[in-house]
């Protein structure tokens, strides 16, 4: 893991825990997950601190999509388990490039705890 990577995930960490929340991109019903760059066959649901960090992604592909606002709270009651079922890792504060740390939903439930 880079060190601008570490950075994102520390600040990510430290930015939800504070705030109590935090931001994937969506449009009408459809959330924007990517296909993992460490694992075949996984997607990566990619995550952000602040609302005018997802923002930045909306573009190109993304365009049509929007931050939405990911309670703390809903994130461990529901996102957990369904993520988990689903096999869906996480990618918090990834940089422009949507590069960045993809982690297991339960390692950041720790993480977070």
């Amino acid at each position: 893991m880079s060190d601008s990577h570490q950075q994102n995930y520390q600040r990510f960490l430290d930015e939800v825990t504070a705030n109590r929340v935090m931001w994937g991109l969506r449009f009408g019903d459809e959330w924007v997950v990517c296909d993992s760059s460490e694992f075949e066959d996984t997607e990566v649901m990619p995550v952000w601190s602040t609302e005018s960090e997802a923002k930045a992604q909306c573009v190109d592909e993304w365009a049509e999509y929007e931050p939405f606002e990911i309670t703390l709270a809903e994130f461990l009651e529901v996102w957990v388990e369904d993520m988990s079922e689903d096999g869906v890792r996480i990618g918090p504060n990834w940089d422009a490039e949507l590069d960045g740390i993809e982690l297991d939903v339960l390692e950041l439930v720790k993480a977070l705890a």
